[in-house]
């Protein structure tokens, strides 16, 4: 007895007749490279693509110099540093509003170590990321033990760290640090600086950690659902006191290598780079990993967000337009990252539903 295929219900073969006609795998790969190409999963880089020929237009003979850009890479390593840092304990759901104090106090520490107590570069900034990680861990005890909120907590520990910093300094910046430190910022290889390299490894470290070993994925279980996680096995305490340690210490190299490029310890700078780590979270988080917070995404938005406000500032914008810029492209990466969280939702909901309907459907034939 011979029986026949019908092509419509049997989507795994060719139709009869047309042996080229795309067959599931030729259309699944099709579809995942669409996606990874999607402008909803690398949105930064069509924005950065289309604020590079905005600029390179309007005033190439700036944009478009190769000092520009070096400059643009080195200033924002310390920038891109400290939004690894505010990535970290988000994670596990730990928002640490901390992020630019703690800067702010590895940097004028350091200072004050060198300056004040006469101690040497090998000595000040292993002590200075050892206080990144006290402050951290301080940080997740009131947070798991004292059952503070993360927001009140970490904006608390701000407050308190800010204090030091004009404790420490007098309010006064503190000179006569020597060329040690500056060292650190002003070296080069290939035409590139030692804080850029540093990001990079960093960036790496934090990568493998959380996307490759079951310790991020620990981390990340407890910040997407808590309650699972704990009933998984998952410490959640331990998660959340171990992220916000680890981005103390990157954090407190961050202030250690802003104070090594200014060479002098400056109690004003730190608390400003919260706001464009945390834009730069939020909008990374939209990269990528679909929603989730991810590294590359967050490196890549901070130089995203810098080429534009450089471009801006080679066309003669005002000095407010850094915080303008910042504060818009927060709300929009915020805003971006919840529809990016509802629209995966929604999405597995209606698979879940149209597999079932197909079920029911089937049964009833």
């Amino acid at each position: 007895m011979t029986t026949t295929r019908d092509p419509e219900t049997t989507p795994d073969r060719h139709p009869i007749g047309d042996p080229g006609a795309p067959g599931p795998a030729t259309a699944s790969r099709g579809a995942v490279v669409a996606r990874l190409l999607s402008f909803r999963n690398i949105s930064a880089i069509y924005i950065f693509i289309a604020i590079f020929v905005v600029f390179a237009i309007w005033t190439p003979q700036t944009f478009l110099t190769a000092g520009v850009w070096r400059t643009l890479l080195d200033a924002q390593s310390v920038t891109a540093l400290a939004a690894i840092a505010a990535l970290i304990p988000l994670v596990t759901g730990s928002f640490n509003l901390a992020v630019g104090a703690e800067v702010a106090f590895a940097g004028i520490l350091t200072a004050w170590l060198l300056a004040r107590a006469d101690l040497p570069v090998t000595v000040s900034v292993p002590l200075a990321l050892l206080a990144g990680a006290l402050i951290g861990l301080v940080s997740g005890l009131l947070i798991t033990k004292v059952k503070i909120d993360s927001f009140i907590a970490t904006l608390g520990m701000s407050s308190i760290l800010l204090a030091g910093v004009a404790w420490v300094s007098g309010s006064q910046q503190i000179l006569d640090l020597g060329q040690g430190l500056n060292e650190l910022a002003t070296t080069s290889l290939l035409g590139v600086t030692l804080p850029v390299y540093i990001l990079f490894a960093v960036a790496i470290v934090s990568w493998y950690v959380l996307e490759r070993t079951p310790v991020g994925r620990r981390m990340y279980a407890t910040g997407f659902n808590p309650d699972g996680a704990r009933l998984a096995g998952v410490n959640i305490a331990r998660m959340q006191i171990g992220s916000l340690v680890a981005g103390g210490v990157v954090a407190a190299l961050a202030g250690v290598l802003l104070t090594s490029r200014i060479n002098t310890g400056d109690p004003t700078v730190g608390p400003s780079l919260l706001l464009p780590a945390l834009t730069a979270v939020f909008l990374g988080s939209t990269q990528f990993r679909g929603g989730r917070f991810n590294v590359w995404g967050t490196v890549l938005a901070v130089y995203v967000l810098a080429a534009g406000i450089k471009g801006l500032q080679l066309v003669g914008a005002p000095s407010w337009i850094n915080a303008l810029f910042n504060g818009v492209a927060l709300l929009l990466a915020v805003g971006l990252s919840r529809w990016e969280r509802t629209g995966r939702r929604a999405g597995a909901i209606r698979r879940v539903t149209s597999r079932r309907a197909a079920a029911v459907g089937r049964a009833g034939r």
